[in-house]
């Protein structure tokens, strides 16, 4: 059982309220009474109420994390980067999945206020405006990663879409290829629209022709889905030379897919993934993909909450800020030259 003020001031024979004087520092008791007390709860193991101290000072030093779905390796590692910022500045996370479910959103809601966070980063792409409003109306400062409707937010930090899809196009271009192939997510909003953008765009400047039967979405982005598109995408003719993939988990999908059509990557069809999630580098074979610099959109989404939350306790203004970052190009042995 965890040692209590009443255990300290039975040990020392003085009264509890004595003893919560002393721990927190009242000079009202004397020095040597406070000095006893204090080396009474090291030699205890006192720890003290988190819950009690942030009801005294107001502040609960925990912050808010949503995900879609906890299990998300992306979404994983930015939590890495928020975990080891707020850790630095003494602050706990409190996480949560909404798994795209609309009443788990307003349950979340509902928890981030009675466990009294001190602010809020949605990882959750989909996470609705109408809970994200709601936040705000409780007093929480947010910030967005990645978010699908990020506009309706005044903070927020993602990587450059559009550039990243941009090179990982210019690689296959120059490796030969132009019969490429698009595979995207339709849940995934903003994020696979703005990747679809730089694949056409990079096509059109180097004047290849974009083919829409070689443009398809799967409805989410995990690797069944992009095991499902093979069959579409072997249907179609002609048959792609390469696939741009709307991320890493969708193209070990497609690897495993291809391998069980009897084809070869990248001898047959080249692949490409996003994100460059750990998994990435130990597919078969190795897959070349965007390497997003997730820690860092954690540590830089942690570090602008820290600022709102300071600010909004000195009543300062703050502007608007969306940061982007960009991310680079991983070449690996899942592409390779076409071979006429």
């Amino acid at each position: 059982m965890a040692t209590t003020i009443k255990d300290i001031a039975k040990k020392i024979g003085v009264s509890h309220s004595t003893v919560s004087r002393a721990l927190s520092g009242n000079t009202v008791i004397a020095a040597e009474t406070t000095e006893k007390i204090r080396l009474a709860a090291k030699e205890m193991g006192y720890q003290p109420s988190a819950a009690a101290r942030s009801l005294k000072t107001n502040r609960s030093n925990v912050i808010g994390v949503i995900l879609n779905n906890i299990a998300d390796p992306f979404f994983s590692e930015i939590v890495f980067g928020i975990e080891a910022c707020a850790q630095e500045a003494g602050y706990s996370l409190f996480i949560a999945a909404s798994q795209h479910d609309h009443s788990r959103e307003k349950k979340i809601v509902q928890a981030m206020m009675e466990h009294r966070t001190e602010g809020v980063i949605i990882c959750s792409s989909s996470f609705s405006s109408e809970q994200g409003k709601q936040l705000l109306t409780y007093g929480f400062p947010i910030v967005v990663v990645n978010h699908q409707a990020a506009e309706n937010f005044h903070y927020s930090i993602y990587h450059d879409d559009y550039d990243g899809s941009r090179q990982i196009t210019k690689h296959l271009i120059d490796l030969g290829h132009q019969h490429i192939a698009y595979l995207g997510n339709s849940e995934s909003g903003r994020t696979t629209l703005e990747r679809l953008s730089g694949y056409k765009d990079e096509m059109m400047d180097a004047e290849l022709t974009i083919q829409k039967q070689l443009i398809h979405n799967q409805p989410g982005g995990d690797s069944r889905n992009g095991y499902q598109s093979v069959h579409y995408f072997l249907g179609v003719s002609p048959h792609p030379t390469a696939i741009i993939c709307f991320n890493d988990l969708m193209a070990i999908g497609v690897i495993k897919g291809l391998a069980d059509a009897g084809l070869h990557v990248p001898e047959d069809i080249s692949v490409t993934g996003f994100d460059n999630i750990s998994l990435s580098a130990f597919s078969t074979p190795a897959l070349t993909t965007i390497d997003q610099p997730k820690r860092s959109i954690g540590e830089e989404a942690c570090q602008l909450l820290f600022d709102l939350i300071d600010r909004s306790r000195s009543g300062e203004s703050f502007e608007p800020k969306e940061k982007i970052l960009k991310g680079k190009l991983l070449v690996r042995q899942s592409t390779s030259a076409i071979i006429n």
